[in-house]
């Protein structure tokens, strides 16, 4: 991941499912692709990823869409992001589903901060909920532009 822990099919996760749970019943992939500004194409496959992990539901037809399968406070952050990236491995050697198994893994003086940051991460994306972004969101004053990613 060339620009940070997480790739875009993570961020676009939380941003997607981020945005049905403040929709009520269901909604239209195109009006998340339009709020989100994640093109039509990534966001059928990010969400597909989301049903595939039973975290969405869909309905064909007019008047259907997407909606989420739980309450918004019923979702970690850190399953969320499992269910988008696979592992939340912050290197690649302490990543179980990783199949290049580093020659020095046993040996090497880095892998014990990597495994102990994976851990204090784990733990945090664990302890929040969609329903805290959701509130952290409705948190802001007024008129006051959000922090850019």
């Amino acid at each position: 991941m060339a620009n940070g822990m997480f790739s875009t099919k993570g961020r676009y996760a939380l941003r997607a499912m981020s945005d049905l749970a403040q929709h009520d019943g269901w909604v239209s992939l195109g009006d998340v692709s339009e709020r989100q500004h994640i093109s039509r194409k990534y966001l059928e496959q990010v969400i597909a990823l989301m049903h595939r992990a039973g975290y969405v539901e869909s309905l064909r037809g007019k008047g259907g869409g997407y909606r989420l399968t739980r309450k918004p406070e019923e979702y970690t952050l850190g399953q969320i992001l499992r269910a988008a990236e696979g592992s939340l491995a912050p290197v690649a050697c302490l990543d179980c589903t990783n199949d290049e198994i580093c020659p020095i893994v046993e040996t090497c003086p880095t892998v014990g901060m990597w495994r102990d940051l994976g851990k204090v991460t784990s733990a945090y994306l664990d302890s929040k909920t969609l329903a805290d972004i959701l509130r952290d969101d409705s948190d802001e004053p007024e008129g006051s532009e959000g922090s850019a990613e």
